[in-house]
């Protein structure tokens, strides 16, 4: 995931699948007397069982390996040297840069502040309002990366304009990645700003920058103490908020307790308990794969994967009020058929798939390496938690392809009005 030619998505994908299957596998047998928090359905902990599990999850491995290996060789690679691209935004970012972050800073504490007050999307929860003609979807998208995608392009006008970036700027970002996180009571704040992070890394190597002691070292301890912040925060409203026994005691058991917050970093990745309970399971087959497809969104109803493979945690919770689930991650769930060949085509599909959506977001983007980390971020967390209504699994692709879209579209108009200003003059 880290090679010379990797993309984005192979970075990610790497590092979500290795905490949720090497690190959780490895602290949980070594440590914790192989005790898992998240339901294993019939798996019985034989060493039979476990060499199954990691035949498995070599056989999905392989499958992206060859996927990576095959886009490395026959579609294509990030330049050697970065390219110019959205100069009609960077010339209204240049003219306009206070009004530009000002706006910036409106838009994400308006989001912020929406989404706390009506509810409309929050982890867990079931919406207290549902906003009309779509309003709802919007608020969702710019919670998830709409207002992070304009972190990107602030973070990257800011390294051509003063060859370096601000600090006002980059506390600008964390802010963003904070207040949003908070908004949708999610302790992931890390994963957007981590994204942002490695693509401002790869892009000033491209351009032959390096970053400030200072400005590395106010962002560090800025993110640190906000990260911190919202983990603590979240987990306060989580235990406020869930006044049922069964679930308060079961983020309690996750991590709400500060005795045990440091579990969460374990648990809380997708991977190794949902491929023991579906390697485990008798009735995996082609009906299994259908019926799992079929899947409806409904609040107030267990997931298929809770209802059908595991004794889940949930089936206690008041669904009327929380909306609970699990997920089994795309190992699993491509393991639903029981056939290793499939597994293996099917994760190389996936990862062709979104190599041609990283593709997309560098062609339509701009260039722009930093946004290209971002939604190459989005792309493999949402294949690591897939499983849950997969066929709406295209709500979350067209967003994406929307919004690169609006920044191509934008910076297409701008440039027009700056090419016609440049002729009048």
């Amino acid at each position: 995931g880290f090679r010379k030619n990797a993309i984005f998505f192979d970075a990610f994908i790497g590092v979500f699948l290795w905490l949720g299957f090497w690190l959780k596998l490895t602290i949980r047998v070594a440590f914790l007397d192989s005790e898992f928090t998240e339901p294993v359905g019939s798996f019985d902990g034989s060493a039979t069982s476990f060499d199954m599990v990691l035949i498995v999850t070599v056989c999905g491995l392989f499958g992206l390996l060859l996927s990576s290996y095959i886009r490395e060789k026959l579609i294509f690679n990030y330049p050697e040297k970065t390219e110019e691209g959205q100069q009609g935004l960077y010339l209204f970012y240049r003219n306009n840069r206070n009004l530009f972050l000002t706006s910036f800073v409106l838009l994400f504490i308006t989001v912020a502040a929406i989404n706390i007050f009506f509810g409309i999307y929050q982890r867990g929860a079931i919406p207290r309002i549902d906003l009309p003609y779509g309003l709802g979807g919007i608020v969702k998208w710019l919670i998830l990366f709409g207002c992070a995608s304009v972190s990107a392009l602030i973070l990257r006008f800011e390294l051509k304009l003063k060859k370096n970036i601000t600090v006002t700027a980059a506390l600008l970002c964390l802010l963003e990645g904070f207040v949003n996180n908070v908004s949708l009571l999610s302790r992931g704040m890390i994963l957007n700003v981590s994204a942002l992070v490695y693509g401002v890394y790869r892009h000033v190597k491209l351009i032959g920058l390096r970053l400030t002691f200072r400005l590395t070292l106010i962002s560090l301890v800025v993110f640190s103490i906000l990260f911190i912040s919202s983990i603590y925060t979240v987990n306060y409203i989580r235990a406020n908020e869930y006044s049922d026994a069964s679930i308060h005691d079961f983020y309690n058991k996750l991590g709400v307790n500060t005795r045990t917050t440091k579990l969460v970093f374990i648990d809380r990745w997708v991977g190794m308990e949902p491929l023991m309970a579906v390697s485990s399971y008798k009735r995996k087959g082609w009906g299994l794969w259908k019926e799992a497809w079929n899947e409806k969104f409904l609040y107030g109803k267990l997931t298929f994967y809770d209802e059908n493979l595991v004794v889940s945690q949930y089936r206690s919770t008041d669904q009327t009020k929380y909306h609970s689930i699990s997920v089994p991650g795309i190992l699993a769930f491509c393991f639903y058929p029981g056939s290793y060949v499939f597994l293996i085509f099917s994760m190389m599909f996936i990862g062709l798939f979104s190599s041609c959506l990283e593709l997309f977001v560098y062609k339509f983007g701009g260039q722009n390496i930093i946004l290209c980390a971002l939604l190459g971020q989005v792309i493999a967390y949402r294949f690591t938690h897939f499983g849950y209504v997969p066929a709406q699994s295209y709500l979350l692709f067209g967003a994406l392809v929307l919004n690169v879209m609006l920044i191509y579209v934008v910076n297409y108009l701008l440039s027009m009005c700056y090419k016609k200003s440049e002729l009048t003059t």
